[in-house]
């Protein structure tokens, strides 16, 4: 495995997948399909039965699941379902059947003359499928290829160099499926969850495998989505909770090979023709994504992981409002519960001896609260014997509580909550609802990607298969919960797999304190983005240790453009702690607050269509090659170019993609698609406006407005074109429409919102003044 590097302590808690085995010099074990036969065909679906080099019969099943989605699977039986299914359905598209496909949608199988391929139309989307030899091969309505699969490499002795279609054993027993597509030699693929590599995922290797990834430096991630984007304009995604493996063209150049350990083989390939349209197909296979209440893109400001008090927090609460600070949520790390505790679930007694009225007087400043927890219960807490009596906590192969060393050595071992056994669930959940109805709005569920290999579980589930989705059930039993007492499933959560984006908020993880490491973060979160997450953030500052002034501010400014805003770390991230560049900070902090019109209209598209609001620049430019590769900046919404500085000289390049982009600060017109160097003082970030947007603002105020929903509102036109902007909110969609009429801007506005003013901002060539209609 590529993720224990020689010489460096790793951890063995959440250690590395079980390994497959390596074959032997002539050891056999390999089925390959051969050639296939049709058994039966329903619309838009065939069964064939396939034969293989093991002499072995396999069932092919090819069918239309959707417009422009056609699945593919292999096993021994037709009725085979990944193994996570026993705890959750991660694909289930409203009105899939299992043995149909959707109405209008064909398989070409009757009348097929001899030798010619089954094709199977989903619209937008074909396979062929040649039965001897086998061969399948996927293409758009127009017939030109997309993807097929690999045909095999040896090597000069005659040697296997790539996975086909097909199985493997060992010992008699199947030990994995796999396939191989053949990849063009300038073919970009991204996704995969939240990788913090290079956004083209080309010469690495993911696998699915949930880690506790100590920073945001590696391919190790807290969050791992089986799916990925190709810049041919098509998607794969694969139907398991198994640690399945992605060699993107790493041993194999113009290979990308998949090994699924599971008992099928279940895949899904995505018509584009780009990212945006994938992801909205890929939605509807599995869920759109949820939208957080609208105070949840206002700063969240957190004690940071070091002990806290009632105290404390009031004095942090009433600093942030007499200095102006604009900020909607304080979150309470770790010790607002007992230490030595963690997470029981209960008030630290002595520092917090009245929760009720701390959550009261902070509801009478405007602030929601954010409690820390995760699903682990130290062996030490009060509730620890009681639940593990009542079988609330994971087992081990002996049948007794799996008690593990959940915090690598720093902590007291803990039970992991068993969120297969219904009665744990409904336990854990009252321990929350008792939380919420004191008032607190909702949870940031850390950790959760620690599920043992050899843990057993109530349903008996291996820990190897329940270790991906445990998450899943987690978040959904913490969201269940939180929409009950509060009409909201917002939790902030650190690890995710397949079909996360219902859980709204996303956050990096634990962040190292560098520059670099903020480039790295920005990586994972467009790779994140194109695997179907749009609501995702970071800790601005980084995590571990004491950001510099510098970094500070850039970390600062990158948070504030981005989809949600956490200042956290192992310090303290609070502004005024940070004297010299204070209101620097605080300034980033205003300029989200007055676009938040716009930022929360993007919010509402992302969660409408699945297309992430922190965009790759692929996702509106899929067919520039250099946007599959830019990714240390980002298109925030469709309008806004960001640039984080990741470097402390204060100069970078930025890719201007086709078109014109105003310069926010200055005004100056840049054409694309080209490079740029910028330089730009600490308290500017490198932004720039697409010419002809109209960007809704509104004044920076100290909260979202959640309560009271702004009636006016003011748009800034960026190079006095013709343009269109969609305002969404509580109060319904407000449209303006901007014609150029010689030097006259004139704006039409429908709507509830009222457009009090239209601002032109000083561009090359832009019109006098602006008329609203």
């Amino acid at each position: 495995m590529p993720y224990r590097p020689p010489l460096v302590a790793h951890e063995y808690f959440v250690a590395d997948p079980p390994e497959l085995p390596v074959r032997t010099r002539g050891e056999g074990g390999l089925s390959a399909v051969t050639a296939a036969e049709p058994v039966a065909a329903d619309g838009g679906e065939v069964l064939l039965k396939a034969v293989t080099t093991a002499e072995e019969t396999l069932v092919v099943q090819v069918g239309v699941a959707g417009e422009g989605v056609i699945r593919v699977r292999l096993s021994e039986d037709a009725t085979a379902r990944p193994r996570s299914a026993a705890a959750i359905s991660l694909v289930t598209p409203a009105g899939r059947r299992e043995s149909a496909s959707p109405r209008g949608f064909s398989a070409a199988v009757a009348g097929t003359a001899p030798g010619e391929p089954i094709v199977i139309d989903a619209g937008s989307l074909r396979a062929e499928i040649t039965l001897a030899p086998w061969h399948l091969r996927f293409t758009d309505a127009r017939g030109a290829t997309l993807v097929e699969q690999d045909r095999g490499h040896t090597d000069i002795s005659g040697r296997l160099r790539t996975l086909p279609f097909g199985r493997s054993s060992a010992a008699g027993v199947t030990v994995a499926y796999h396939e191989s597509f053949a990849a063009a030699p300038d073919e970009a693929f991204a996704g995969f969850g939240e990788s913090c590599t290079r956004l083209d995922k080309r010469g690495q290797r993911p696998v699915m495998w949930n880690y506790d990834a100590f920073g945001a430096e590696s391919q190790r991630a807290y969050k791992n989505v089986p799916l990925y984007v190709s810049s041919r304009g098509y998607g794969v995604l694969v139907d398991s909770g198994a640690p399945t493996e992605f060699d993107v063209c790493q041993s194999t150049h113009s290979t990308v090979q998949i090994v699924v350990p599971d008992d099928v083989m279940d895949y899904y390939v995505i018509a584009g023709p780009g990212p945006a349209e994938i992801l909205d197909r890929y939605d509807l296979l599995t869920c759109r994504p949820a939208l957080p209440p609208k105070w949840a893109f206002g700063t969240w400001i957190s004690s940071g992981f070091c002990v806290d008090s009632q105290e404390r927090v009031l004095a942090r609460a009433r600093t942030i409002r007499a200095r102006g600070v604009p900020c909607d949520v304080l979150h309470l790390d770790t010790y607002w519960q007992s230490a030595g505790h963690w997470s029981d679930l209960s008030w630290d007694p002595v520092n917090f001896p009245d929760p009720e009225g701390m959550l009261a007087e902070l509801a009478g400043m405007g602030f929601k609260v954010c409690l820390w927890m995760n699903p682990y219960v130290s062996h030490l807490s009060p509730a620890f014997t009681a639940a593990a009596e009542a079988g609330y906590f994971l087992k081990n192969e002996e049948g007794e509580t799996y008690v593990a060393d959940c915090w690598h050595g720093s902590f007291p071992a803990c039970g992991i909550v068993d969120f297969t056994n219904p009665a744990a669930v409904e336990w854990f959940q009252d321990l929350l609802r008792g939380l919420l109805r004191q008032g607190v709005a909702a949870f940031k569920t850390d950790f959760a990607e620690g599920v043992p290999s050899d843990a057993v579980a109530a349903n008996g589930m291996a820990g190897t298969d329940l270790h991906n989705v445990y998450t899943l059930l987690f978040n959904d039993a913490v969201a269940a919960v939180t929409r009950e007492v509060n009409g909201h499933d917002l939790v902030w959560a650190r690890s995710s797999f397949l079909g996360g984006q219902r859980h709204s908020a996303q956050w990096s993880g634990d962040t190292y304190t560098s520059y670099a490491a903020m480039g790295s973060t920005l990586r994972g979160g467009l790779a994140h983005g194109l695997s179907g997450v749009p609501f995702w953030s970071h800790d601005a500052g980084g995590f571990t240790g004491r950001p510099t002034d510098d970094l500070y501010v850039r970390w600062t400014q990158f948070g504030a453009l981005s989809p949600l805003l956490r200042l956290h770390g192992t310090t303290t991230r609070e502004p005024w702690e940070f004297p010299a560049v204070e209101e620097m900070a605080v300034q980033a902090l205003k300029l989200r607050y007055r676009l938040m019109p716009y930022l929360y209209s993007a919010a509402v598209e992302a969660a409408r269509t699945g297309a992430p609001m922190l965009r790759a620049l692929c996702v509106d430019h899929p067919d520039d090659p250099v946007a599959w590769q830019a990714d240390l900046q980002y298109l925030l919404g469709r309008d806004l170019l960001v640039a984080p500085m990741t470097a402390p000289e204060g100069v970078r390049r930025v890719y201007l993609p086709r078109g014109e982009w105003a310069d926010y600060w200055t005004g100056e017109v840049l054409a694309g698609p080209r490079y740029v160097e910028v330089a730009k003082p600490l308290d500017q970030i490198p932004l720039f406006v697409r010419c002809g947007a109209l960007i809704p603002v509104t004044p920076a105020g100290h909260q979202t407005d959640t309560v009271d929903v702004p009636a006016e509102i003011t748009l800034v036109a960026f190079g006095g074109g013709d343009g269109t902007v969609e305002i969404h909110d509580a109060d319904g969609v407000t449209v303006a429409v901007a014609s150029r009429d010689g030097d006259v801007l004139r704006v039409a506005v429908t709507g509830p919102k009222r457009v009090t003013g239209v601002e032109i901002a000083p561009t090359a060539g832009a019109p006098a003044r602006a008329v609203i209609s």
